[in-house]
């Protein structure tokens, strides 16, 4: 099959097939299909060191998979990882390497990029990263009183905070037992001041990361923290008690950091995919250089997997293209996230903004409208307590919901039976999901009640089923698995973006709001120039005018 240009891929044969294929097969159930083959559980498995997918409760047959197929060829998938990982300049908006996957290769690889190898740079990154950390973790880092550090707040917004934030959160069995990792992102005051209430000046030690060192929030929440510490230990005090990840030496030398202490990255790493980088300092001070190395391992195998094996046996994109067949064939617009794992229950969030951002777009990567639907809304919440949420209307409302369920088989703490309860619900729970629950299985449980109230019981208690999901089951939640499970999510954000042509590595629709809240700030204050938008936002900023405590 030809290579099609990007704005053409709808006006495929494979996508008719598709197409087709969906409208042909729209009405089969999932429970039929598990009856006519008790063998579908081998066959649309795939495990991968510790890592296990099962995608077989999804509206599927051999022949979907095919077609699928079909359509990363006519998309030249193949040749987009290919350029991806050779460092081409992928990001063409802004004519950038994507090369996240490079902060993973082990010390004796090589990545040659405009000339240089990259991979040398990237190792005397993580050499700096493992001396500093180890330092502070010891207590060879001494605040500028002397004192130990017991408390590490990382100032950043967006991929600076979200991707740290779940690692360290998810590995919290791996942490330093005196060392506590705080994560402050919100602009709202109460965020930052929350957090500090807590701290002591003498020992607290804040990371400010920020590529730009220009990041509104992240610089706000900085002058903050530094505020807060000058009032206490004076202006001095800063070079002891912050450090910088970023690449703008002369922001950094001026808010008052050691350009020693500053910790570099490149234009290559996007936000969302940074957290393999100097951003997750925090992380390795937490967890320690060698469980992050594992971290990173885990991710690199996920690498190797991802750009080796065959597509039909290859997690990332069995797990795109089912996205792409739900999302764009059935138009179901939302895909949930439930790990069942309480140390991941910020993953749905780092997951939404890794998918959100990169595919939500209705123009291909060259400027070309899309007229057809792309990145769905991401969405979701740690079981069992989605269960007691919204799984309702997962169960018995009228849309179709893919979702993917996360579970460990293992726990990193004994409570009894707890976590085979925990695991029982993940389990049960994508059985109800496929199975569903007829009219004879309902009526053999209230059959002997009087006959008005079978009649008004019996739809309230019927099930469709035939909700598609997918098992995503890790031995158990460890540096490496962990790396495994958000480098295959990457993977998957990519092939979807090869598939509905966009460039999935900017993200310009996050700059308008910005440069409208810049014209609107100074006419939030009394002596501001009058508001000149439309009616209800000039409202508003006369409302804020009348009612702020200040004024």
């Amino acid at each position: 099959m030809p290579v099609i240009r990007t704005n053409d891929i709808n006006a495929s044969s494979a996508w008719a097939r598709l197409h087709q294929h969906q409208r042909a097969t729209r009405h089969m159930h999932m429970r039929q299909l598990f009856e006519a083959d008790p063998h579908r559980f081998e066959r649309f498995t795939i495990e991968l060191d510790g890592l296990l997918l099962d995608y077989s409760k999804n509206r599927i047959t051999e022949r979907t998979l095919e077609l699928l197929s079909d359509l990363t060829e006519a998309a030249d998938l193949a040749g987009w990882m290919t350029r991806m990982k050779q460092g081409e300049h992928i990001n063409v908006s802004e004519d950038r390497a994507v090369l996240h996957s490079a902060l993973r290769l082990p010390a004796d690889a090589s990545l040659p990029l405009d000339g240089r190898d990259v991979v040398p740079e990237v190792h005397a990154v993580l050499a700096r990263m493992r001396r500093f950390s180890d330092a502070v973790r010891a207590g060879a880092w001494l605040g500028a009183t002397g004192q130990t550090i017991t408390d590490v707040v990382n100032l950043g917004i967006g991929g600076s905070d979200l991707g740290p934030l779940v690692v360290a959160e998810a590995l919290a069995p791996y942490a330093c037992a005196h060392l506590n990792v705080h994560f402050v992102s919100n602009v709202d005051g109460q965020h930052i001041a929350q957090t500090l209430q807590k701290l002591d000046a003498r020992r607290t030690l804040f990371i400010v990361a920020s590529k730009s060192f220009t990041t509104p929030e992240t610089l706000l929440n900085a002058q903050a923290a530094r505020r807060w510490l000058t009032g206490q230990l004076g202006e001095a005090a800063v070079a002891r008690h912050f450090v910088a990840v970023s690449t703008n030496g002369d922001a950094v030398t001026a808010f008052g950091i050691d350009p020693a202490n500053m910790f570099e990255f490149w234009d290559w790493v996007g936000g969302r995919f940074s957290v393999w980088s100097a951003i997750g300092l925090p992380v390795m001070l937490s967890v320690g250089f060698e469980h992050f190395s594992a971290f990173l391992a885990g991710g690199h195998a996920m690498d190797r997997h991802f750009f080796e094996a065959p597509f039909e046996r290859n997690i990332p994109v069995v797990l795109a293209l089912l996205g792409v067949w739900y999302n764009t064939f059935y138009r179901a617009h939302t895909h949930a996230i439930m790990p069942y794992d309480h140390g991941l229950r910020r993953l749905p969030a780092h997951i939404q903004q890794l998918d959100m951002e990169s595919n939500g777009k209705r123009v291909g990567r060259y400027g070309e409208r899309l007229d057809f639907d792309t990145g769905p809304v991401i969405w979701g919440e740690e079981g069992v307590n989605s269960q007691h949420a919204f799984f309702q209307l997962l169960h018995q409302g009228t849309r179709l919901v893919p979702c993917d369920f996360i579970v460990p088989m293992n726990s990193h703490y004994d409570c009894g039976d707890q976590h085979q309860v925990l695991v029982a619900n993940c389990l049960a729970q994508t059985q109800a999901l496929m199975h569903g629950k007829t009219e004879g299985e309902v009526l053999s449980e209230i059959g002997d009640l009087p006959g008005d109230v079978v009649d008004m019981l019996l739809p309230q208690k019927l099930f469709p089923g035939n909700q598609p999901s997918n098992t995503i089951a890790l031995n158990k939640v460890t540096p490496y698995t962990l790396g495994m499970l958000m480098a295959m999510y990457e993977h998957k954000v990519f092939v979807q973006g090869v598939i509905w042509g966009i460039n999935s590595f900017d993200q310009w629709g996050v700059e308008y709001g910005k440069q409208l809240a810049r014209r609107i700030l100074p006419q939030l204050s009394p002596q501001g120039a009058a508001a000149d938008h439309d009616c209800s936002t000039n409202g508003l900023i006369a409302h804020f005018r009348s009612r702020h405590d200040r004024y």
